[in-house]
């Protein structure tokens, strides 16, 4: 394959195009597919050229790890956009949430090597919210469940006293099956069971909110 040699790299394009590279090795591989060399190799420039733009492979992996974490806002948003138009607000509201989790779900299945990779070296919450893991909505995966959530109080479907908080229960259990099933012992499962598996705890963390 033909790569772009340095010198056709514009300000700033160079720091994108590195990324995309080690966005399209944690694809490939997860997180640690993301080699220095590898990711300058592809992206058509010399190891040094990297360190332009980050300080060292630590640097480039948190880089791609918030671009893989807008991959996921993305499946998201796709799962948002397929609810049909309903009148009960309460309705769309619930189908919204049940949204995020199932965007989330079905990207650590399709996407496992961008979904290990998307909270690497994440130490806090200041990277929930960074631009450079928005979606096309300009959110993250993280505002876009807040939003959700916001959604349902909105609705009156979520009593005003139950929300503070539930972003993280609600995270936290999506989370976990969905490590269970690419990484845990709920890897054997198959399309139908982990169908049944996904419906029946996004309704259980609808249901306990």
């Amino acid at each position: 394959m033909a790569h772009r040699k340095r010198s056709t790299y514009r300000h700033g394009d160079l720091r994108r195009a590195l990324v995309s590279a080690g966005t399209d090795l944690a694809r490939e591989g997860g997180p640690s597919a993301v080699v220095l060399r590898e990711v300058t190799r592809r992206a058509g420039v010399t190891p040094n050229a990297a360190y332009r733009h980050f300080e060292d492979k630590k640097a480039l992996l948190h880089a791609v790890s918030l671009a893989a974490q807008a991959e996921l806002a993305r499946s998201i948003e796709a799962e948002q956009a397929a609810i049909p138009p309903h009148d009960d607000a309460g309705s769309v509201a619930r189908a919204r949430l049940r949204a995020v989790g199932a965007g989330y779900l079905r990207f650590a299945q399709t996407q496992p090597g961008l979904f290990r990779t998307a909270f690497v070296g994440h130490t806090d919450l200041r990277d929930a919210a960074t631009a450079e893991s928005a979606g096309q909505s300009g959110l993250t995966p993280f505002q876009l469940l807040s939003a959700a959530l916001d959604g349902l109080v909105e609705s009156g479907v979520l009593p005003a006293e139950r929300r503070p908080g539930a972003e993280f229960l609600a995270w936290s259990s999506v989370h976990g099956l969905a490590m269970l099933e690419i990484d845990g012992p709920l890897r054997s499962l198959d399309s139908q069971q982990r169908a049944f598996a996904a419906g029946r705890l996004l309704e259980m963390v609808e249901k306990g909110l």
